[in-house]
């Protein structure tokens, strides 16, 4: 049976926009894995301007007040490990000091070298949450140590935009903004699940941030700094969102 003149017009109309359709959206597809990313960014323009965004809705539904209530853990159960950048030496713990720089833009701004001495006369709080990673997985864990609200106060640390932190051995290194560093649950902390912090949790200081992914809850802190321009963040130039909130 012979279709009509009509309807074969139409349906190799209807084949050749589809067609068009398919070229058009892999075109699309190749021209945009094939731009070049900015400098240290793997994530091409595009891409890193969808994650941005994506960050700007995340911390416009910010609030203080919400909390990442996690269940208390199994106390003889120890924290997962998962990760080890910036751990590839053990802790030189004699020797182990916390540098603080209350403006990176400021030679002239204070500056501190704080020992577990000093960090042992700031108030100490437990808190607990669901650690969650990028990957996939979440776990309750608990943790000791001191607000960095608290640190913050009683330092008199300037209120800059961005908190940038850095492992001793500046392998491992995340940026994250002020309003999370001052949530109730950011702690530097020194205990996990009860036990101080192991080599590979992160002895001995690492952040404890629940309202970011894991990938923020940098290990090992050695330094920490305020600044008025966003740092460096390691997972950021890997084609990650910078944001990272949850």
């Amino acid at each position: 049976m012979m279709l009509p003149e009509n309807l074969k017009k139409r349906s190799f109309m209807s084949f050749t926009i589809f067609l068009a359709g398919i070229l058009l959206v892999a075109s699309g597809w190749a021209l945009l894995r094939n731009l070049s990313p900015d400098e240290d960014d793997t994530a091409t323009p595009p891409f890193r301007a969808a994650l941005e965004l994506n960050g700007k809705i995340w911390q416009s539904l910010f609030s203080a007040q919400r909390m990442n209530d996690g269940a208390a853990p199994t106390p003889s159960k120890p924290p997962r490990v998962n990760g080890e950048l910036g751990l590839d030496d053990p802790p030189d713990l004699d020797n182990w000091s916390l540098e603080i720089i209350a403006d990176d833009q400021d030679p002239k701004s204070p500056h501190y070298n704080l020992t577990l001495a000093d960090l042992k006369n700031l108030p100490h709080n437990n808190g607990q949450a669901e650690f969650r990673c990028i990957e996939g997985w979440s776990e309750n864990m608990s943790y000791s140590g001191i607000k960095f609200s608290d640190l913050m106060e009683a330092y008199h640390l300037p209120h800059l935009p961005y908190v940038g932190l850095e492992t001793p051995d500046g392998e491992y290194y995340v940026s994250i903004d002020l309003e999370s560093m001052l949530h109730s649950q950011t702690f530097l902390a020194d205990q996990m699940n009860g036990e101080p912090l192991k080599e590979d949790n992160g002895a001995p200081l690492r952040l404890m941030i629940p309202v970011k992914y894991g990938i923020k809850n940098i290990k090992r802190v050695g330094k920490i700094f305020l600044s008025n321009r966003r740092p460096p963040d390691y997972w950021a130039e890997r084609g990650y969102d910078w944001y990272a909130g949850l």
